[in-house]
């Protein structure tokens, strides 16, 4: 664990401060989000946060690969070609942050990162429901290009407030750290050593080096280089710890939580599908394109009827260990013993939910656009649904 530890830190240390020095060149180079009417920032920001997070997630990488205890990972080049995914996967988002892609060309881009990385060995073989096996290889590489392309699309979407990605990512991969290692010990490994859990824990110190910089007012967005950098390595981790293990082979107690994995993806993707589905539907009816920009977004409409956006930030990451951390524990504790200490819990989280939307009951007048009148927020991450 303490070697786990280390890693991490050398993750976050490393993205901390090349964090700084990203903000320091998106500013020479003039790499900034522009402010857009539909846009939660009131001026422009540097957005090259993500090519710190990605270098942060090489150097750990490196460094655990000259630390004994981590051998047995690297007696594959499975680190490595997960490296080499999220180092393509960061030059797409760094391109499209520049450049700003057609979201063809991005959908290509993010296919062709997830065809290489399973066809590099990261590629599901079995649904984590009962150790369901995929039927054919064709179904099995098509599921896995499904699961990468929605996991970096997932981070994608919700990254739309300060620190709000990047703390739900942390919370989770958290949980899921505990998750890997506690898998680890329980099917009695000759180690504890594994790629999943060393993945994870480098993912969790880039999001902890990150966060400072990020956290509202944030000073620099991750752009789509960390967003879609991101999604991969939590699709990565995901894929290597579960979508390659049966989990009848554990015994009966741990069949709950073989579906953490399918929770985690699903805590990310819920706020983003919720507004894209939304967005989809009230486009059509107004008989735009779906792809249509505008503000009238999830976060654009809690922030308007009266949210703070620190409050905003603080509540989803409450919501997010609400469901991660109990779905963790049922590792070791009966279902119920983990049902009784939710409980308080959520009742806890649900009021400060209430209390923290002092305009709920105008959510009506926001859902048919007749907002209050506010001024802009302060800065605050870029809005990347519509990219």
């Amino acid at each position: 664990m303490r070697l786990y530890l280390l890693v991490m830190l050398v993750a976050a240390a490393v993205t901390f401060m090349l964090t700084s020095v990203m903000r320091r060149l998106s500013l020479e180079w003039h790499v900034l989000t522009p402010v857009r009417e539909r846009d939660v920032h009131s001026t422009p920001v540097p957005r090259l946060g993500g090519v710190a997070m990605s270098l942060g997630f090489a150097v750990a990488l490196v460094v655990a690969s000259q630390l004994p205890y981590f051998e047995p990972v690297y007696s594959t080049r499975t680190p490595w070609m997960v490296l080499i995914g999220v180092l393509a996967i960061t030059a797409l988002g760094l391109v499209d942050d520049v450049w700003d892609l057609d979201w063809t060309a991005k959908l290509a881009g993010q296919v062709l990162v997830a065809v290489f990385l399973a066809y590099q060995g990261v590629q599901l073989v079995t649904f984590p429901i009962f150790g369901i096996t995929i039927g054919s290889s064709t179904l099995s590489l098509g599921v896995t290009i499904f699961v990468f392309v929605a996991m970096m699309n997932a981070v994608n979407f919700v990254d739309g407030l300060d620190g709000l990605a990047t703390g739900v990512v942390a919370i989770g991969a958290t949980a899921f750290f505990i998750y890997s290692y506690m898998l680890t010990r329980t099917s009695g490994a000759l180690t504890y050593a594994s790629t999943a859990s060393l993945i994870i824990a480098v993912l969790l110190g880039i999001c902890l080096g990150f966060l400072p910089h990020n956290f509202h007012p944030g000073t620099i967005f991750m752009g789509d280089s960390g967003a879609l950098s991101l999604g991969t390595i939590t699709a990565c981790a995901t894929i290597i710890v579960t979508g390659q293990l049966d989990p009848l082979v554990l015994g009966e107690p741990q069949l709950l939580t073989s579906l953490l994995p399918i929770v985690l993806p699903i805590i990310i993707l819920a706020i983003p599908i919720t507004d894209m589905t939304l967005a989809v539907i009230r486009r059509l009816r107004a008989g735009k394109s779906p792809f249509h920009a505008d503000r009238k977004h999830i976060h654009h409409r809690l922030l308007d009827i009266g949210h703070s956006h620190t409050g905003v930030v603080l509540l989803l990451y409450l919501w997010t260990a609400l469901v991660t951390f109990p779905t963790v524990a049922l590792l070791v504790y009966p279902p119920k013993w983990v049902l009784l200490a939710t409980a308080p819990a959520f009742i806890f989280t649900l009021f400060l939910t209430v209390n923290l939307l002092p305009g709920l009951g105008r959510i009506g007048l926001a859902c048919i656009g007749k907002r209050p009148d506010r001024p802009a927020s302060p800065v605050g991450e870029e809005d990347k649904l519509d990219a």
